[in-house]
């Protein structure tokens, strides 16, 4: 009688590996590079004024290839086993979704002022586009979890396990970033009294 640890010897199917390859794309793209981006604004903004074309480059020029390499090897996968739309793949479109809308909202918020709205003030689209970003990474933090430990496990059979090391990969990930992103938010003083000494600078200019 054959025991579990003869079939996982055996080499990955083709679903198998275009779910694996979804997987490892996604991983890449929401755990790795996007938090780089994050990372940009948060810790360079209030020592220089240059840091909006590295941001956008990261999250959108150098990600977003990935994440539509993900989307694209998701279908792929789903080709092959035609399964109903579960929560998974729902959170995964909601996911796309929305870092699609994120991105067009980056790019409205940079070459598109209103200031005749909000003088003396941020404008609200700029926190909301700080929120979601961090709402983008929350979810794809808890649906990567989600494939790991659930949607692989019930969609191939669990015939060959994910790894320890890609579970406690996970783990570091995640904690690395929200640790970081924490310590980050010490610079908010010193990035909002600078943007006021701005503003009030530029209107000090505008009046004479």
């Amino acid at each position: 009688m054959s025991s579990p640890s003869d079939f996982s010897n055996l080499p990955l199917d083709e679903y198998e590996k275009r779910v694996r390859n979804h997987g490892l794309l996604a991983a890449i793209a929401f755990l790795v590079l996007m938090p780089i981006g994050v990372f940009i604004p948060r810790y360079l903004r209030t020592f220089t004024n240059r840091w909006w074309w590295s941001h956008w480059m990261v999250n959108f020029l150098i990600s977003g290839p990935v994440v539509f390499a993900a989307w694209a090897m998701a279908g792929r996968a789903n080709n092959l086993s035609q399964a109903p739309l579960d929560g998974h793949k729902k959170l995964g479109y909601a996911i796309f979704s929305l870092y699609i809308v994120q991105s067009m909202l980056g790019l409205f918020i940079h070459f598109v002022r209103i200031p005749f709205l909000f003088v003396g003030h941020r404008p609200p689209q700029n926190y909301i586009h700080a929120l979601l970003g961090l709402t983008i990474l929350a979810m794809a933090n808890y649906q990567v979890h989600n494939g790991i430990y659930t949607e692989w496990p019930l969609m191939t059979g669990n015939v060959h396990p994910v790894k320890e090391a890609g579970k406690h990969a996970w783990l570091a990930l995640v904690i690395i970033f929200w640790t970081l992103y924490a310590i980050g938010l010490a610079f908010l003083p010193r990035q909002y009294r600078q943007e006021r000494e701005g503003r009030l600078l530029k209107q000090d200019k505008e009046a004479l």
